[in-house]
């Protein structure tokens, strides 16, 4: 039985001196590596160390020596931790930078570190929106699910807008919880000699099933290999334990077993609690009717009218032009974007989004376009994050990406992976239907980001090509204003 090390989390007392001295020690273990994510968090914790060796409380730090690990060992070596809740933001926005890095490399090593930096965080911001988004999904990553659900709830009591889909979440890790407890309600009921097998070490009566089974025995190996199961959840084993071994026991019965109906009910219990705690539940598979338009009929709807494609950005923000965004034919926003009348205008017609988040999903449009780049991810991202009735019509596969899909601007052609400004822009310059169409406050996060609130920490990636975006919309626009670039 291939067992999950235990890595239950412990109370949030994490002092910073010895968050960032593991930090230090664990950049040592990456030198050399060559795996794609463990050298993405080195990089992580190489600005990790810019940032503290800028902010040490002990005065100006001294010019630095190359090397991860020496820059690290000498940022923290000496150094006086800033009490906690006085971190500055930076170091602050570094941590969690670091730890996320950990948790997408997802090995043992990286988990524990992640765990180290979580205790810290909270322990410095006990009310940290992003600190406790961090801690459930961690609990999550090593299968304490009682733990990350009120770790979730956490989260969502500190903030208005769920964007990241952590209710669908809570729902989905619940409701997975629950049809297990009915699975095994059911194996117990199917294999009543089970429960004899429940109080030994859940590791030996699993090994001694897969003896008997190994000898033809199916008679004495199921009561084994069942009770193993029901003791792993007495014991509260992580999920990833309680799936692998639960996998391999439906995978050995499948080969074996004639009795069609029961071994159906099992199957259909499994593959339902697999999926909720995948994606959680789809209260509204058909998306409340909406209608699914494609390129041509998305064409139809916005020729002879006139387009505004407002930036998320601090210009826009202090722009004053709420009312002469309103007279648009049609508003286009972005994402996470953020209403202030008087300085963005209120209405929009047209919200286009990464499929990675669901920030304003819940914001009724005419129209909702989702921008993706892999078919398989958006269409999870519809079926999770869409709300019915909030929009009116939905783009389908054949408006998904269009600048590799439409414009066919393959990675040769467009290295970077396109915005979704730039992809909506695209498409309506490659429409060529709207008379006006223009762009208000693009400076390409020049002045800074302007989103909804629970959004501003959100990073403003380096894989998009922004110099690319500017060079292309400069050589097509048509007059430049210090607000407004028209390109019709």
């Amino acid at each position: 039985m291939t067992r999950v090390q235990n890595r239950r989390p412990r109370a949030h007392g994490g002092e910073l001196d010895d968050c960032l001295r593991a930090c230090a020690v664990h950049s040592g273990k990456l030198v050399g590596s060559l795996d794609r994510r463990r050298i993405e968090l080195a990089e992580e914790l190489r600005k990790l160390l810019v940032v503290w060796g800028t902010h040490r409380v002990d005065g100006p730090a001294a010019p630095a020596p190359s090397g991860a690990t020496a820059l690290l060992k000498r940022a923290v070596k000496g150094a006086s931790a800033p009490a906690a809740g006085t971190v500055p933001g930076a170091l602050f926005d570094a941590l969690l930078a670091v730890a996320n890095k950990a948790l997408q490399a997802g090995y043992g090593d990286e988990l524990d570190l992640a765990l180290v930096i979580s205790d810290t965080v909270l322990a410095q911001r006990k009310n940290s929106r992003a600190g406790w988004r961090l801690r459930a999904r961690l609990l999550e990553a090593i299968g304490a699910e009682t733990e990350a659900v009120e770790a979730y709830e956490k989260y969502l009591s500190l903030t208005d807008d769920d964007g990241f889909g952590v209710r669908a979440r809570i729902a989905g890790l619940r409701g997975g919880a629950e049809k297990e407890r009915e699975l095994l309600a059911v194996l117990a009921r199917q294999c009543p000699a089970a429960r004899d097998f429940t109080r030994g070490p859940a590791t030996d009566v699993w090994a001694e099933g897969l003896a008997a089974h190994a000898a033809g025995d199916w008679a004495a190996a199921e009561p084994r290999l069942v009770g193993a199961l029901l003791a792993l959840a007495e014991e509260e084993a992580p999920v990833a334990d309680r799936q692998a071994v639960l996998s391999q026991y439906l995978d050995l019965r499948t080969g074996v077993d004639t009795d069609l109906p029961a071994l159906t009910e099992v199957l259909a219990l499994y593959a339902e609690q697999r999926r909720s705690r995948m994606r959680g539940p789809v209260a509204e598979p058909t998306v409340g009717g909406v209608q699914w338009i494609t390129l041509g009929e998305f064409r139809n709807r916005i020729a002879g009218k006139s387009v505004c494609l407002i930036a998320n950005s601090g210009r826009v923000g202090a722009s004053g032009m709420g009312a002469e965004i309103d007279g648009y034919d049609l508003v286009v926003r972005f994402n996470s974007y953020r209403i202030d009348p008087k300085h963005t205008g209120s209405r929009t017609d047209i919200h286009a989004t990464i499929h990675k988040h669901g920030f304003n999903w819940d914001k009724p449009v005419d129209t909702r376009l989702v921008f993706g780049g892999i078919s398989g991810d958006w269409k999870w991202s519809l079926r999770n994050r869409l709300v019915p009735g909030a929009q009116k019509c939905l783009g389908d596969e054949s408006l998904r990406w269009p600048v590799r899909n439409i414009g066919r601007l393959g990675t040769d052609a467009w290295s970077g992976i396109p915005t979704t400004g730039f992809n909506m822009l695209y498409l309506l310059d490659f429409l060529d239907v709207s008379p006006k169409l223009d762009l208000i406050g693009f400076d390409f996060y020049e002045s800074g980001a302007y989103r909804v609130p629970e959004a501003m920490k959100l990073a403003i990636t380096s894989v998009h090509e922004y110099t690319s975006e500017k060079e292309w919309v400069a050589q097509r626009a048509q007059s430049v204003t210090d607000m407004r670039i028209s390109l019709r």
